[in-house]
């Protein structure tokens, strides 16, 4: 009888293998949004692992989106093109893949991780970025707060890179809406001062969201999922809660998304709280129980009966693992070995499976 975790999931017409999933993590290698041979290695040497969904890192709707001049970009044709191989290639691996899309919003516009601190300044190739209002992130620029008529291109022109997406080959689509990002910015009333139609209420924080899923939907084919990510809490006194969550993904269920992928934190500096082993499960359990929808669990899974059990007790569909895969992608392999499953290993690699390694009778020479 095969674990919990590598039974399959069938989100719309795509069936995914198992639920052991790649979680989507910048690398900041791109130039001009465009993926190169960093990430054709990259993500080739995932897509050889056994995970049931490979989800590439969050590429940017707009250039002004990115959090960094690194970040891969959906805003043009071109980006797609080079996303192709990627895709063609995981297919031949047997291996489904998604993307996730984004805006950065007040955190755009930032140096990519180990080349420096804060905001690049606009001399230095930095631009000026927006948010729901002119409210910084920590010592980072003062954006610039957005327009209805801004508020429309940012809907638009995610719907035209999920458009970019479906053409490129995924078979899946993210919307990142969590980790202190311009919809998570929106939705947050610590962020989101607004008087107008887009804040206020809980309806009015939440309306780009609910607009960006009705537009991308009409784009994104229908027999492919639409996954949504959100940080569930902000972990900070007044902020978003996994009540807000659960009742945000109740609205977005009727518009069409598939999963909710739970996160949390992102939106202010040093909010989140010491974190331990799948810290953020709950919050999956919650809106997986609320709404009916699936539900991932991140944060911290690490060990394979770890993970079993998240799955064998209802409180996720799948774990999105991040550190460890880049650490050991192949993992899943590994994890439906230690819990007794049959999995395909690619061919060049069979021969490294630990039942066919004998051990040799007599010492090197």
């Amino acid at each position: 009888m095969p674990s919990a975790l590598f039974t399959p999931l069938t989100l719309r017409g795509v069936t995914l293998p198992n639920r052991a999933w790649v979680s989507p993590m910048c690398m900041y290698s791109a130039v001009d949004g465009l993926a190169n041979e960093w990430h054709r290695v990259h993500y080739g040497a995932l897509a050889t692992g056994g995970a049931g969904l490979l989800m590439v890192e969050s590429a940017a709707v707009l250039a002004e989106g990115r959090i960094s001049g690194g970040d891969l970009g959906l805003w043009n044709d071109r980006q797609s093109e080079a996303l192709r191989p990627i895709v063609e290639f995981a297919h031949a691996q047997g291996m489904k893949i998604g993307i996730q899309i984004a805006h950065a919003g007040r955190k755009a516009s930032t140096f990519a991780p180990g080349t420096g601190e804060g905001s690049v300044p606009l001399s230095d190739g930095g631009w000026q970025t927006v948010a729901p209002v002119a409210s910084h992130y920590g010592a980072e620029r003062v954006p610039k707060a957005l327009d209805e008529q801004g508020i429309a291109a940012v809907v638009q022109a995610t719907a035209e890179a999920a458009a970019r997406a479906a053409d490129a080959g995924f078979d899946v689509l993210e919307i990142q809406c969590g980790h202190g990002y311009l919809l998570h910015e929106f939705c947050s009333p610590l962020t989101n001062l607004r008087t107008d139609g887009y804040g206020g209420s809980f309806d009015g924080r939440t309306r780009i969201v609910r607009e960006t899923v009705e537009a991308v939907r009409q784009v994104w084919p229908a027999h492919l999922p639409l996954f949504v990510r959100i940080s569930a809490t902000d972990w900070v006194d007044g902020g978003w809660t996994i009540a807000d969550t659960v009742a945000l993904a109740q609205s977005l269920r009727d518009l069409g998304i598939d999963l909710v992928d739970c996160t949390s934190g992102g939106l202010e500096p040093g909010e989140l709280p010491d974190p331990y082993p799948a810290y953020e499960v709950d919050f999956a359990a919650s809106v997986r129980n609320a709404t009916g929808l699936a539900s991932t669990a991140v944060g911290f899974i690490t060990e394979a009966s770890q993970a079993e059990l998240l799955i064998a007790s209802g409180q996720a569909d799948a774990v999105m693992l991040g550190r460890v895969m880049l650490r050991q992608p192949r993992w899943p392999l590994a994890a439906a070995g230690e819990l007794g499953d049959e999995v395909p290993w690619p061919l060049p690699y069979d021969r490294a499976r630990p039942e066919r390694s004998v051990p040799r009778t007599r010492p090197f020479r």
